[in-house]
């Protein structure tokens, strides 16, 4: 679950140059087609290289509407800054299902924005916690070969989660994708240090080629978690929190906040409902149609699961039937399971 990059090839600086000539004997025939087939296989490297770094990259702001009476959980959803929305695998939204009970396909709708909510508690030996869980799903992660994108596949999403004390006071801030890949947990200056991990860094984290702050300040009532998000991989690459005043500037998307468990209940053509999660063995509790073809073929006899990298429910292992685990070695499956939070923070030395 670790995502793979590569650089763009350099074109060919120099050119064969003709001159007038009897004629180009054997060896250096061989040599003319060899450099024509190399310049070739360039151009169709960098042909799939992707877009054009010339073209505009267009921004977005996405914010939940909320109004004056929103519940806790809508009220303090973050904003997240989305890149290059121009193509719609960089746009979050809706999950929306197809079909009849007996035949039915999910996709995700990038023309209309939904973040999927809820709220838990979680207890500890030190208190009583809440997580606000919000959860996104992309179209998909395209599948490209320069750059590399090692977690390509379809219906994709990332978690955050912002982590309660009975005051409302923000402690911990938690993203993830929603396969469990790339989990980590940052703290705002509401927690207090001798409840970090003892390896804590003072310096930025580094996650898998992302870097993110070691230390968030306290989010207040009118400041705003703002997620930037990369473009093309999804990957967190920036936590930020700025005040909400500050949020209408440049494109602004509102989006729809649903329940979670929504996503449990998808309306078909017939009148019926699908969940967005497969229900029956082997794969229980894994995002529909969410396979990532790479991270099956060079992960998964390391992991012992062949599924890895697929998107996954986050709830309860026990109803799901498929554990939320945020670490590669199996021997870690129900230890690092973010579904049972209280042993996930244990899992990764925070204090609380």
């Amino acid at each position: 679950m670790q995502d793979m990059r590569t650089t763009r090839p350099m074109r060919p600086t120099s050119a064969i140059r003709g001159g007038h000539h009897p004629g180009p004997g054997p060896a250096k025939s061989a040599t003319v087609r060899l450099g024509l087939v190399l310049l070739l296989a360039v151009s169709l490297l960098t042909g799939c290289a992707g877009r054009s770094t010339s073209l505009v990259q267009e921004q977005q702001t996405v914010v939940a509407k909320a109004g004056a009476n929103a519940p806790l959980v809508q009220a303090m959803a973050p904003a997240f800054i989305l890149q290059k929305v121009q193509e719609r695998h960089n746009r979050i939204g809706r999950v929306q299902a197809a079909g009849s009970k007996e035949a039915a396909t999910v996709s995700v709708d990038p023309e209309v924005a939904v973040i999927y909510a809820a709220s838990r508690s979680f207890a500890t030996a030190k208190g009583t916690y809440t997580n606000l869980i919000y959860r996104i799903h992309f179209p998909e992660l395209p599948f490209s070969l320069i750059p590399f994108h090692f977690g390509a596949g379809k219906h994709v999403g990332l978690l955050v989660l912002l982590t309660l004390d009975a005051d409302h006071r923000v402690l911990l801030v938690t993203t993830a994708q929603t396969c469990g890949c790339y989990a980590v947990s940052i703290p705002t200056q509401a927690l207090p240090a001798s409840w970090y991990p003892d390896d804590w860094p003072a310096a930025p984290v580094a996650v898998f080629g992302e870097r993110l702050p070691s230390q968030l300040p306290p989010i207040g009532e009118n400041d705003v978690l703002q997620v930037v998000v990369r473009p093309d991989v999804h990957r967190v690459m920036a936590l930020e929190v700025v005040p909400q005043s500050t949020l209408g500037a440049g494109t602004v998307r509102q989006a729809e906040v649903l329940a979670l468990d929504a996503l449990k209940q998808l309306p078909l053509d017939d009148g019926s409902v699908t969940s967005f999660y497969y229900s029956g063995w082997p794969l229980a509790g894994h995002v529909k149609g969410a396979i990532k073809p790479w991270e099956s073929l060079l992960l998964s006899l390391v992991s012992l699961d062949f599924f890895i990298g697929m998107d996954k429910e986050y709830g309860e292992t026990a109803v799901s039937g498929n554990p939320f685990y945020t670490s590669l070695k199996p021997w870690n499956r129900s230890t690092s399971d973010m579904n049972d939070f209280a042993a996930y923070l244990r899992f990764n030395g925070w204090k609380l």
